[in-house]
Formats: C-alpha cells, structure tokens, sequence
C-alpha cells in the first residue's frame, strides 16, 4: 500500500450503466481526493482512489466490493444506480466493510439494519413524495407512470400512488413489457394516454431507451398537446438528454439534490468541476465531492480502521457543498442517513435549454 490510503470507489463507466452520471460522480470523487492529497492526505499519508466499473451490473459490483476488501481498502465510496449500491450494500455489510453511499436513493438499500453502511442522497420516499406535492400544486390528479420492472421503479410507483391516493390523485400504471413489442411501444403510450385521460405522464424508465423515444411520441402526438411529462429519476439533469431531444427535452420536470443558493464551498466546488468536466455539473458530481470530504474527515480523526470508521457515522459533522453532512437513523431507512440533502423540482428552460428553472422545493 506504500503508505497510502485507499477509498474503493464504485462507479457505472459502461454501458448499460447511465456512463453520464458515472463520469460526473467520478470527477468530484477525485476532485476532493486532490485537494485532500493538497492538503496534506490523511494524517500525512496520502488518499487514493482505486475505481471500479459497475457497469450498472449488481453481481458485478458485489465481486468489485470482494476485491476492493481484500485489497485493504478502509471504506467504499460512490455508485448511482439503487440497484447495484444494494448489491454493494449488502456485501460491504456482510464483510464488514464501510460504504458511504454516493447518489442510490431506494429506500431499502440493505434487507436490515446494518452499522456499515450511510448514504448521502435523500431516500426516494423523501424525494419523490416532494415530487408527487409537485405535482397536485401543478393541478395534476390524473398521473400515468411509464414503468419498467426493477425494483427501484416499483418502488418509485407505490410511493407515488401511495401518497396521491389520499390527496385524490390517480397514478395509472402503464407496463412496458405489456404495450405491444418495443417498437410499437412508444405509439401504445400515447393511446393509453388518450383512454386514461391522463394529464401528466412519468418516465419510470431507462434511458436513452425507452425515455427518448418515448417523448418524441408524446411530443408529436396533437392529442397529447396539454399533457405534461415528468421525469423524477432525473434523466433530463444530464447534457446527454438535451443532445438528444433538443427542445422536445425541455419543460419536463425532474429531481435534484441542490440548494437554491451554493455556499461558498459550493461554488469553489462548481467552478473546479466544471473547469474537469468541460460542462455545467450536476448535483451527482457534488455528491461525489461531498462522499470524499465525509470519508476523508473520519480517517482524519479515526484512521484507516474499518470498525472505528462505521462507528464514527453519527459522530460525523462535515461542511459539504450543500450543507452540513450529519447522519441519523431515519424511521423506515436501514442505513446512516443524511437527513435530508436539500430537493428541488426544476426542468430545463424551453427559451434556454442549457439553464434550469426552478419549479417547486421540498
């Protein structure tokens, strides 16, 4: 280990992984370790980061977190996809390995409870429930979902129908795998629609397929000229959605984990990412940073025992990007939890589809 001190980070670099997001995720995990490298590393050792693709693969990412263990890595940092950080999660948990949890929002990221594990994004009961309030105040009770089968988006749709049903909204499940063959899929969208009735339809789906196709149909269809789409996973925070749907991508409101106003920090931060992204970044790039200012902060007081680091998550209190960084245990949620990130419903500006409006804040 020639002295160093190794954080194991989890990243999606490839494809079927949202390569996007892994790119923004990866650039402020080493931003951070840089200036902790330039600020002296870890008690005068060094921080390294030594990556590992996931690929948007669970089984991959569970063989990545045997390696990086027996690596002697101190702690896990990083991955996007909710799928893949509960294959991590719960390897890391069974190993006894600290993981800090990047940008996974599903709530149930380990089966238990587990000493092990934290998590910087908010859980997606938190968030998407901001969205669904979102929603009602836009004056939308009658909500089609687009869904895919994945855990993460079924759990997206009950917390939806579970929190508008009371309210009076109707969330009508459209199945992907049922409309017809992909082909004819985004044009059986648009007719359920029109049978529904819906005024707002939800992307619970990959992307770019079959998210982009999908709103082009919609946006074509003259009977859907009313209809609103949303994207709550946040697949129109990336460059990537506008390059490919140009002004059909815009003025569909999406999640993000924002304050309105940067500190200080914050827009240091912005400015050094930006400057290694050669583009605006997104929330997931500062979720990155503030993953490394958190770890790198309980190495400091702790060093590089894995017992003494999962011991130390209600202990910590970091200034992040966003605000201060404190973990809690959250009714429902089986990991260290940052109660709560800052939220914010905003879309893309259709006279400007490079800025973001902000739409609502939870």
């Amino acid at each position: 280990m020639s002295g160093m001190v190794q954080i194991g980070a989890l990243v999606p670099l490839t494809r079927p992984g949202w390569v996007e997001a892994g790119r923004h995720l990866l650039a402020g995990l080493e931003l951070a370790v840089r200036e902790v490298n330039d600020a002296g590393g870890i008690v005068g050792r060094p921080l390294e980061l030594v990556v590992r693709d996931t690929a948007a693969d669970p089984q991959r990412a569970a063989a990545a977190v045997d390696e990086l263990a027996r690596l002697g890595v101190a702690a896990l940092a990083g991955e996007y996809h909710s799928v893949v950080a509960r294959a991590a999660a719960s390897r890391a948990d069974a190993l006894g390995l600290p993981f800090l949890c990047s940008s996974a929002v599903l709530d149930a990221l380990t089966e238990q409870s587990t000493e092990w594990v934290a998590r910087l994004a908010p859980a997606q009961s938190h968030g998407w429930q901001i969205y669904a309030d979102f929603l009602l105040s836009a004056g939308h009770s009658r909500i089609a979902v687009a869904a895919e089968p994945s855990v993460y988006w079924a759990s997206g749709a009950r917390i939806l129908r579970d929190y508008l049903a009371p309210r009076g909204g109707t969330v009508i499940e459209l199945d992907m795998r049922a409309l017809a063959m992909p082909a004819l899929a985004p044009a059986a969208v648009c007719d359920e629609l029109v049978d529904h009735r819906a005024t707002a339809l939800l992307l619970l789906v990959g992307h770019p397929e079959p998210a982009v196709p999908i709103v082009q149909s919609v946006r074509r269809d003259q009977r859907l000229a009313d209809i609103m789409i949303g994207a709550p996973a946040g697949q129109p925070e990336f460059a990537e959605w506008a390059t490919l749907l140009g002004d059909d991508g815009t003025a569909i409101p999406f999640l993000r984990y924002l304050p309105e106003r940067l500190s200080p920090l914050g827009a240091r931060v912005e400015t050094a990412l930006r400057e290694r992204l050669a583009e605006a970044p997104s929330f997931v790039a500062f979720e990155g940073y503030d993953t490394v200012a958190v770890l790198a902060d309980v190495l400091r007081s702790h060093g590089p025992d894995r017992a003494r680091t999962a011991e130390s998550w209600p202990r910590v209190a970091v200034e992040g990007t966003r605000g201060q960084i404190r973990f809690s245990r959250t009714p429902g949620i089986s990991v260290w939890q940052w109660a709560w990130t800052p939220v914010q419903v905003v879309d893309r500006d259709p006279a400007e589809p490079d800025r973001f409006r902000i739409l609502h804040v939870g």
